[in-house]
């Protein structure tokens, strides 16, 4: 077992070995290594050592599972397991995912490999794992129970197919879903075409990330499995901002955005600063003349959305789900809302008793962002994240995508804050200020009234039987 930090500390050398070593017919049910990653950093594309080529995706905070070639088969290995994952730097949750992260490696393969997986359950329960909008034979679509056993604790079992069609897909658990979705247990799959593909253009930087939602109490570790709606941590990859990694491009790149949702809500996410195209669901490419301009696109539950854009304007541009909701931390359901509220002389009263006491909400929440309140062990703020100018003021599904002239083609590093063109920046006005003017006028109804104020109107009543009265 090794970590995927170790995994490419060999230059290539162990990629090598475990991707094209070969394998004689007797050690045929021998596994391939399963590689382990237990860092929440977003890692290099893997190049791809042998099979057909293709231009791999970057996973925002996580990685690409390596394989070895066995006689012509991909093969790979997942390990369904608990791990430790960090949602933001020094605020840990205690998830179900796959080899030592959640979500789970991304697997790309290539139109027309044949693949072979080895999943491992170390979980303290059965499971399986769908291959969620692929197609395959129906006794490898791995629903538990009803198109295979399920995996019992312990044991191994082996899944293999074709990939048949190219696009985004998902792997997912079929087998007791509503513990293992809501405990981390998701991976992307990537499955690129095999040649030019008149739907599927060619990019420059490719992303991929999944839609997550918790409700992990401040203090606690494990989310709760039974929370339907209130959940109070919403992630892209099991990270929350500040701790999710930038979209980093270099100006006037094609770049592609892969976004998935297997949460139990939709999530409209807003690109800023630039205009895209949905180009594919997890149902495959979109016909060209299917496809318009977008700077939101909502992703429904069990859904996959492909974005594509040119990169052309420099800076650095937020990205996030536009439920408002969904960019905070750690919120609470059953704060009372206290804007407006003048509560100055109980503030007085209170203090003298507990001296610490300060009062949230009165004049909105962005006091919550600049109190260096004491919080329970491992909790995140809820409001976090400065910029060059002063908090951000956002936290869950909010992230950057960075754009400059000057990044090299394959390098993702973070080209930190972008400096803005003298004169481009948002001032303060230091003028006079005219009186605004303010309507005077009450309004009316949007439909003209049927009936003027004191008028009499004489109602005729046709009763049944044909008489008519007043």
């Amino acid at each position: 077992m090794v970590s995927r930090r170790d995994f490419f500390l060999g230059a290539g050398a162990i990629t090598a070995a475990v991707a094209s070593s070969a394998v004689s017919r007797v050690s045929l049910a021998g596994l391939p290594e399963a590689v382990i990653q237990t860092k929440a950093d977003t890692m290099p594309p893997l190049q791809p050592q042998n099979g057909r080529p293709y231009n791999p995706v970057v996973t925002l905070n996580g990685w690409t599972l390596p394989w070895r070639m066995n006689d012509g088969v991909k093969e790979f290995h997942l390990v369904a397991e608990p791990v430790v994952r960090e949602l933001a730097p020094g605020y840990k949750a205690h998830l179900w995912g796959y080899n030592g992260q959640s979500p789970g490696p991304t697997i790309e393969v290539v139109e027309g490999d044949r693949v072979r997986i080895f999943v491992t359950n170390k979980l303290p329960e059965h499971t399986s794992i769908h291959w969620h909008g692929q197609r395959l034979p129906n006794g490898m679509d791995g629903v538990g129970g009803l198109t295979q056993p399920a995996i019992p604790a312990g044991k191994t079992f082996v899944y293999e197919f074709v990939a048949r069609r190219p696009g985004t897909f998902m792997y997912h658990p079929h087998a007791d879903e509503m513990t293992q979705m809501a405990m981390g247990m998701m991976g992307f799959w990537v499955t690129h075409p095999r040649e030019q593909h008149p739907l599927i253009a060619e990019v420059d930087r490719d992303f991929c990330f999944l839609l997550g939602a918790y409700d992990i109490e401040p203090g606690a570790y494990t989310p709760k499995i039974m929370t339907m709606l209130d959940f109070n941590l919403f992630t892209f990859n099991s990270r929350i901002f500040p701790g999710i990694d930038p979209l980093v491009v270099c100006k006037d790149d094609r770049v592609r955005i892969r976004v998935g949702n297997l949460t139990m809500t939709n999530h409209p996410i807003h690109l800023h600063g630039h205009e895209f195209e949905v180009t594919g669901t997890d149902g495959g490419p979109v016909p060209t003349g299917a496809r318009w301009p977008e700077v939101t696109t909502d992703v429904a539950v069990g859904q996959m959305r492909q974005l594509e854009f040119l990169a052309d304007e420099e800076g650095d541009w937020a990205l996030h789900c536009h439920k408002s909701h969904h960019t905070m931390n750690a919120m609470g359901h059953d704060v009372p809302t206290l804007v407006g509220v003048d509560h100055r002389d109980l503030t007085r009263k209170i203090a003298k008793l507990i001296p610490d006491y300060m009062v949230m909400g009165e004049r909105g929440m962005a006091d919550m962002a600049e109190m260096q309140m004491p919080l329970p062990d491992n909790t995140a703020p809820m409001m976090t994240g400065d910029g060059p100018f002063g908090s951000v003021e956002m936290g869950g599904m909010f992230t950057m995508l960075k754009v400059r002239k000057e990044q090299k083609p394959g390098d993702y590093r973070d080209p930190g804050w972008f400096r803005q063109p003298a004169g481009s920046r948002a001032y303060e006005w230091q003028g006079a200020l005219a009186e605004p003017l303010r309507a005077t006028a009450a309004g009316g109804p949007s439909l003209p009234l049927g009936q003027r104020a004191g008028e009499t109107v004489e109602v005729q009543v046709r009763k049944p039987g044909g008489h008519a009265g007043h």
